[in-house]
């Protein structure tokens, strides 16, 4: 049985021309329709061929198993959601709590709008969770984080900042995921998302005015 830990999850070669271009775009789409359909349990590279009107050799020559797919579909979801968030939490024209405040409404209208295809991702991650690659994503997302965290709390220490960067993105990713497992009306994300960045500058401003010490509390 193949390791997971060690299955390899990298696409074999990138497309260098348009026809070979649209193959991959074909495989994709036909990879988000059969997950959508069937589940990741059911997930299979032949499925996904079948849907894609190619054969498995053609989609071997790109892909060389079907948690490279997985991996693709989820990387490319990563890729936009970490490129949206960077985007805001970059913006030096808005106030730090402001731009924390619309990456949470970002995020969680990303997570209600991707929902279906997010929980079907989930559910296969444990064939690339482990894989280099995933690392790599996760580490970036990480990064941007705590560069935001060096701006709002400039006398915190790393240990400090990397427990706020923690909080706050397991708890967005965590109560994200829960939230949009129903369907929700605009009104209800928004009043959601505005709890949850309350809570978040609430936290930080405690963590700055205490000149970023966590707070012990007497025996």
């Amino acid at each position: 049985m193949t390791d997971r830990r060690n299955a390899r999850i990298s696409s074999r070669k990138q497309p260098q021309q348009a026809r070979s271009t649209d193959l991959v775009a074909a495989i994709l789409d036909a990879a988000v329709q059969v997950l959508a359909r069937e589940g990741a349990q059911r997930f299979t590279t032949t499925r996904v061929a079948e849907r894609a009107g190619v054969s498995v050799g053609s989609l071997y020559q790109y892909f060389p198993n079907k948690a490279a797919i997985l991996f693709r579909l989820q990387s490319d979801e990563w890729r936009q959601t970490t490129d949206l968030l960077r985007a805001i939490l970059v913006d030096e024209q808005k106030p730090p709590l402001i731009r924390l405040r619309h990456l949470v409404h970002a995020f969680i209208r990303s997570e209600c709008d991707e929902a279906p295809m997010r929980v079907a991702l989930d559910d296969a991650a444990p064939l690339y969770r482990d894989a280099p690659e995933a690392q790599a994503a996760k580490a970036s997302g990480e990064r941007t984080v705590q560069t935001f965290l060096r701006e709002v709390l400039p006398r915190a220490s790393d240990a400090t900042r990397a427990l706020a960067g923690d909080l706050i993105t397991t708890t967005l990713s965590t109560v994200g995921k829960a939230f949009s497992e129903s369907p929700r009306t605009p009104a209800e994300i928004d009043a959601y998302a505005d709890a949850m960045a309350d809570m978040f500058c609430a936290y930080l401003g405690s963590l700055e005015r205490g000149g970023g010490q966590r707070l012990k509390r007497s025996a």
